[in-house]
């Protein structure tokens, strides 16, 4: 744009020469060269500080890697490239043989584990019994055997029972209160696995009921969907390719609808112009001879040059030596043309600050010759 002004400046000077038949001496040309280095510095110096332009603006897009969630075969292909898709669309299909019989066999196992709670519960009841009918017999036991001891001590040598008898029956009570404590302990093991609950569900269950809603989950992705209204493009997904839920394998590209901006990248010594809300125009090579209007959008807070990460290495000084530029996001008002074109086009941006508001006029001009320059090459070719 710099070689725009010079070449017009020459071009003019020219045509002056010409008209008022100036003559060419040591006067004329060297005031003429230095008025155009006084006229042309004052007027880059004023244009590129107060209405900075960039050649390097282009139109960034997210693009969503679309990568199943289950490993299999991919049995059908559904989505159409570069046809319009709404959310929720089929996008391929996974052969879902070994997702569909892994829920049968959860649900089998769960419905075993539900059959078994009224078993749990009846073990329960039963161990119940069982320790009610120990404490009678450990109560009928010790019965006899303390009115045999209180007999034996009471009679002594007359005592109708032997030493033998009131060992025995010592004994039968003893058995009695192991066998008391035994069937206390099966309560207790029987109680806690009928007991055994999550949120009023036996625990077995509820493992169950998960897993099984895990496998239901597996057997829902394979059925890859869109995940929003948008586009896929460049699809080499076929049929029998084995899809995995790998990230930096993507099985497709899917470029959701969304709002588009411009990005341009200006040098540094314009931020202290810069603000949001500032007018701005954009060239599109793709679309020469045509001027979008637009505003600041956004300046982004931070520059990739600067940035720093965890990596457990030094930061080699190098990275210093590399200035970079800052990166203004251009929300564009013609929108209905630029969604026309591809996503990704490239362009040329100059923004319109409030200072020295008259010198914008030059930019605009320049920045229209630009675009009629597409017509021929486009920036960069």
């Amino acid at each position: 744009m710099d070689l725009l002004l010079i070449l017009t400046y020459g071009a003019i000077c020219i045509a002056i020469f010409k008209i008022f038949k100036i003559p060419l001496n040591k006067w004329t040309v060297p005031t003429a060269i230095l008025g155009g280095i006084v006229l042309i510095g004052t007027l880059l110096l004023l244009m590129n500080y107060n209405h900075p332009y960039t050649k390097f603006a282009r139109e960034y897009f997210v693009s969503i890697p679309i990568t199943p969630a289950v490993k299999g075969i991919v049995t059908e292909v559904n989505v159409i490239p570069n046809m319009p898709v709404k959310k929720g669309d089929i996008l391929f299909r996974i052969d879902p043989t070994p997702y569909a019989a892994s829920v049968m066999q959860k649900q089998a196992a769960l419905k075993e584990a539900e059959q078994q709670v009224p078993q749990l519960k009846a073990a329960f009841e039963a161990a119940h019994a069982k320790f009610e009918q120990a404490q009678a017999d450990s109560t009928r036991t010790e019965s006899a055997y303390r009115r045999y001891e209180e007999g034996r001590r009471k009679g002594g040598k007359n005592s109708p029972f032997t030493e033998l008898e009131l060992d025995n029956r010592r004994q039968v009570y003893l058995a009695s209160l192991a066998q008391l404590d035994g069937a206390r302990a099966e309560v207790l093991r029987n109680r806690l696995a009928y007991e055994s609950n999550i949120d009023g569900v036996n625990t077995k269950v509820a493992g169950l009921l998960a897993e099984l809603d895990k496998a239901q989950f597996e057997l829902e992705q394979t059925v890859v969907r869109a995940p929003a209204d948008g586009v896929v493009t460049q699809l080499a997904l076929r049929e029998g390719v084995m899809a995995v839920p790998l990230p930096l394998r993507p099985a497709l590209t899917f470029i959701p609808d969304e709002e588009r901006y411009f990005a341009g990248a200006f040098w540094q010594n314009s931020l202290l112009r810069l603000k949001e809300g500032d007018e701005a125009e954009v060239i599109i090579d793709a679309v020469p001879g045509v001027v979008f209007k637009g505003k600041v959008a956004k300046i982004l807070p931070a520059m990739a040059e600067g940035e720093i990460q965890f990596s457990g290495s030094l930061q080699s000084s190098s990275r210093l030596f590399q200035r970079g530029r800052v990166i203004v996001l251009i929300d564009l008002d013609d929108s209905e043309v630029i969604n026309s074109l591809p996503a990704g086009v490239a362009g040329q941006a100059a923004i319109y600050t409030e200072h020295f508001s008259h010198v914008s006029v030059m930019r605009k001009v320049l920045l229209r010759m630009q675009g009629w320059l597409n017509y021929l090459f486009a920036e960069g070719h």
